[in-house]
């Protein structure tokens, strides 16, 4: 008896559905619905409502923070130019942790049911529609329950007078990711730099998923040997950039 292939109903919420892929997830995820038009993840409308968020949260609620923590070293007596210091270093170490994290995690191959259905959560549903634009940053609540380890964790290679201004930088790093990302999927770029780096993220979505991890920057894909090849990023690329600027609601 050969078994039936299961398909997820579009039209119902998917988070539970997902999981019965099984191996046939991978494909399926990265076959993406280009369309501004999110999906339904829960049947419960509260819960629903948290996995959505506008993308103007981000720096409204983490932008006061990290001013708090870099005028907590300032007022433990370090002077600007450490302080300084210690804020790129931590925007530094954060750039590392993107990357490491969309490679590693974001791109962890599942196939069983729970697997499958908490990457589906986490950053499979961005790559089966990548153009909505209320789960395109994550969720504040989630952050801040983020934030206690890794609070934790700079204080084992800090002092206390440098932890806050070591994780507010990584704190902003964040913020600046998270803001980047949303416009390299909704934003118009007018010079090179900001379209070539949309370019190099589309390619990521459309047509190498498995290279181009960076998203502020080609840094650590270069440093890691994940840089796709030059020419992946071509005709199809720029078709697909038009096509959703042009149509951005049915692409």
């Amino acid at each position: 008896m050969v078994a039936q292939e299961f398909t997820v109903d579009l039209d119902k919420p998917l988070v539970f559905q997902v999981g019965h892929l099984g191996e046939a997830y991978e494909e399926w995820v990265h076959q993406p619905i280009v369309s501004r038009e999110g999906p339904r993840f829960f049947e419960n409308e509260f819960v629903e409502s948290l996995t959505r968020t506008v993308w103007w949260a981000i720096p409204s609620i983490w932008l006061p923070v990290v001013c708090y923590c870099v005028l907590k070293s300032v007022r433990m007596g370090h002077a600007l130019p450490e302080i300084a210091l210690m804020v790129v270093s931590g925007i530094f170490i954060w750039t590392l942790l993107e990357y490491t994290l969309h490679r590693f995690l974001f791109h962890i191959k599942t196939k069983s049911y729970w697997g499958n259905t908490l990457h589906y959560l986490l950053h499979g549903c961005h790559h089966k529609h990548p153009m909505d634009g209320l789960r395109l940053v994550f969720p504040p609540a989630a952050t801040a329950i983020l934030l206690v380890p890794f609070w934790n964790m700079v204080l084992l290679f800090a002092s206390p007078s440098i932890t806050p201004a070591l994780f507010g930088g990584g704190l902003l790093g964040y913020v600046m990711y998270d803001c980047t990302h949303y416009y390299l999927h909704h934003g118009h770029p007018g010079n090179d730099v900001p379209k070539n780096l949309k370019k190099y993220h589309m390619n990521h979505h459309f047509r190498v998923q498995d290279k181009g991890f960076g998203i502020t920057s080609s840094l650590w894909d270069r440093v890691f040997g994940t840089l796709p090849p030059s020419k992946m990023a071509t005709k199809n690329v720029d078709n697909v950039i038009e096509s959703i600027e042009l149509h951005p609601a049915r692409v």
